[in-house]
């Protein structure tokens, strides 16, 4: 029975487990590592917010979120949440917050930016925003008289940036919704990418001739 030994004396050779040893090497993840690059426009996360006391109230329904909605996903963010429906004033200010805090790229609202005293949605984002992008806001009213709406002018709505989150105030109407994000489409993902830290691109490559989409100190 002796030379049957070496056999089982070889078995401690196979403890030593090489494919164990290999999967240390694994954990360098070399994927995770190039995740913060796709913050350049890879991945984007939008959420849309209605603003209406009546729609909130359940007087009507909702009907120029679920536009913006349709118009943010083709406008090429991956993940678009809402509409979130809500009343003007305080609540605007609480959901914009909150929005910032979850992570949002961007935060398009709709409503609450006409002249009517129950119209707070600029001052309440205004007290979010750190930066404003006073461009996006005149862009969109300026597209707005073009379509043919010259009440278009009459919206109060800004843009801006809190923290990384690009937050964009369009009006009410789902005809006013489909003309801010004729806008807002062309330049979104350049706006999120540089927001990120993303070089800035030809002025070609977001649709804007003349080379006008960059600051001269970008």
């Amino acid at each position: 029975m002796g030379p049957i030994h070496p056999i089982r004396r070889a078995h401690p050779t196979e403890n030593t487990r090489p494919i164990r040893r290999a999967h240390p090497t694994a954990n360098a993840r070399p994927i995770r590592r190039a995740r913060p690059t796709a913050n350049t426009g890879a991945m984007m996360r939008a959420l849309a917010v209605t603003v209406s006391n009546r729609a909130a109230a359940g007087v009507y329904p909702d009907r120029s979120g679920p536009v913006l909605v349709d118009l943010l996903r083709r406008a090429g963010c991956d993940v678009v949440d809402g509409p979130l429906v809500i009343p003007d004033g305080d609540p605007v200010e609480e959901a914009l917050r909150d929005s910032v805090a979850a992570g949002y790229d961007v935060v398009v609202t709709t409503g609450g930016t006409g002249l009517t005293p129950a119209d707070l949605t600029p001052e309440m984002t205004r007290r979010v925003l750190d930066r404003e992008i006073p461009g996006i806001a005149e862009a969109i009213r300026t597209a707005g008289a073009a379509a043919g709406v010259p009440a278009a002018v009459l919206s109060r709505g800004v843009a801006g940036l809190a923290g990384r989150t690009l937050i964009v105030n369009l009006p009410g109407s789902t005809g006013g919704v489909k003309d801010g994000m004729a806008v807002l489409g062309r330049i979104l993902q350049h706006a999120v990418d540089q927001v990120h830290g993303g070089d800035h691109r030809p002025a070609q490559d977001v649709g804007e001739p003349g080379g006008h989409g960059e600051s001269a100190s970008g």
